[in-house]
């Protein structure tokens, strides 16, 4: 593991936090850092870092992160992700919606208006060391990585899925019997 990138991208999270903290503008950590930070500790080497936030906020997020030095990169259909690279490492922002029944829900591109998992944002934060940050809840990051391939079958399950799975499992297992 690249012990200096991680530490970066530890500390990017850190500053993204920080400067939307009061700001209104909530964020959740989804995919492999979410993991860690449910784990409590950096279980692999990360490619880029995962949020979600709300559709609505998307304006804000480019306002805040362009003064920070995040340059926007082009990519996903307009509103459903917002990407940015700060010192070559990648931050992608999916944005969410919700529905007139309150679910949680796709908010653009080709599946628009589709419900993500119940409680995809989590209530409870994640913590590695004293950084603590609200993260996808882990049996949601559960049902999301056995689920994309089904409901995108041009992404088939990545053997990091499959580990990310027997993880998470253990310690809601662990959590349960303790």
């Amino acid at each position: 593991m690249d012990q200096e990138r991680t530490g970066r991208q530890l500390g990017l999270i850190a500053d993204v936090l920080e400067a939307f903290r009061g700001s209104g503008v909530p964020l959740w950590l989804r995919g492999g850092w979410a993991m860690d930070f449910f784990l409590g500790e950096v279980t692999r080497e990360h490619g880029d870092i995962d949020w979600f936030a709300w559709a609505k906020d998307a304006p804000v997020l480019t306002d805040v992160l362009a003064p920070l030095g995040h340059t926007p990169v082009p990519g996903p259909p307009a509103g459903l992700q917002l990407d940015f690279v700060k010192d070559g490492l990648e931050s992608s922002f999916t944005l969410v919606d919700r529905d007139a029944a309150g679910r949680v829900t796709v908010a653009g591109g080709p599946w628009a208006g589709t419900p993500w998992p119940d409680g995809v944002l989590g209530t409870e934060p994640g913590r590695i060391g004293g950084l603590e940050a609200p993260i996808v809840d882990p049996r949601v990051q559960i049902e999301i990585k056995r689920m994309m391939p089904v409901w995108d079958p041009s992404r088939p399950r990545r053997a990091k899925d499959a580990e990310d799975i027997v993880r998470l499992e253990a310690a809601l297992r662990r959590r349960t019997a303790g």
